[in-house]
């Protein structure tokens, strides 16, 4: 039996298409993806929420959402998409334990992982010290000494907005030359809060009392190592859409993003949708990938209806 929607990926994204879904009596079936929750399940505070004026876990927020959609009717399996058949209608959807489910419409919510430097220390202290977006955890270091790890546009963005919260803000790039477009580098080179460590290749994050304090580095020209002292990590070379299992059957853009249509979450693929930070390169804010799974979900509705379902 072919389920009405099929909902790829959790996250504030594909919660809210779960609750819009299931109160538009879609029945939504949400295949959690391999990270449930999204990459909140890896931050402690969220500020930046709206109606929590005290914050809230994103654990505890992401549980919530869940419940919400539970509430109405949203059922959720565990396991990832291995692979989809969106060559006719039904789509099919494999999940990596071999099951495979069929649906009338799918919602790809699958997020962007943000790649990490994938040395000692990072992992264990995420959300305690190391983060990857500049505007959900910088108001956390106000008056604190911070890297950002970077050479391209969004490293320069991130150090320039970290200085409004930071009392000092060092660069380390890996190379001599920066990626970054010559209009950001300068507006990063002017600032007198923001300094340099060139031709360094990170090597340690260290810690103590589960706070980071230092980065260790290996200078390329002499090869010597050297540690920063920092009370804050922010890693900023990028993110990778998830968007393999796809195989190339919806259009992406050449890093790997869902291209949407016509302003809404409609994808390459007649009866496919896609919303949050696997359609979005450039915001990736929970509240905005909330929006755009509202969206998807009224997109579903909507062309459902088209389709006499």
């Amino acid at each position: 039996m072919s389920e009405d929607v099929i909902i790829l990926g959790t996250g504030p994204a594909g919660y809210t298409a779960a609750i819009y879904a299931a109160r538009a009596d879609l029945n939504p079936l949400v295949i959690e993806g391999e990270e449930p929750g999204g990459q909140l399940m890896l931050t402690t505070e969220v500020e930046n929420f709206p109606g929590f004026p005290e914050g809230i876990l994103g654990p505890d927020l992401m549980e919530a959402m869940k419940k919400q959609a539970e509430r109405f009717g949203a059922k959720f399996i565990p396991g990832r998409a291995a692979s989809v058949d969106l060559s006719r209608r039904p789509f099919k959807v494999t999940t990596d334990d071999d099951k495979t489910y069929e649906a009338n419409a799918l919602i790809i919510s699958t997020g962007a992982s943000a790649k990490m430097l994938e040395i000692p220390g990072e992992q264990e202290m995420v959300g305690h010290g190391v983060s990857t977006c500049a505007t959900c955890d910088g108001f956390f270091f106000k008056n604190k000494r911070i890297l950002v790890v970077g050479g391209g546009d969004s490293a320069m963005e991130e150090a320039t907005f970290l200085t409004r919260y930071a009392s000092e803000v060092t660069i380390v790039h890996r190379r001599d030359q920066l990626r970054a477009s010559k209009i950001m580098q300068e507006r990063a080179q002017k600032n007198p809060k923001i300094s340099w460590v060139m031709n360094a290749v990170p090597v340690e994050v260290l810690s103590e009392n589960n706070k980071v304090t230092g980065l260790k580095v290996r200078h390329n020209d002499s090869g010597k190592e050297e540690v920063l002292p920092t009370e804050g990590l922010f890693v900023s070379i990028g993110h990778r859409p998830n968007t393999a299992f796809l195989n190339g059957q919806v259009d992406t853009d050449t890093v790997g993003y869902i291209i949407t249509h016509d302003g809404s979450t409609r994808t390459s693929v007649d009866g496919v949708f896609a919303c949050g930070d696997v359609a979005d390169s450039r915001y990736r804010q929970a509240i905005t990938a909330a929006g755009t799974g509202c969206r998807a979900a009224m997109d579903v509705e909507r062309w459902l209806e088209t389709q006499g379902r």
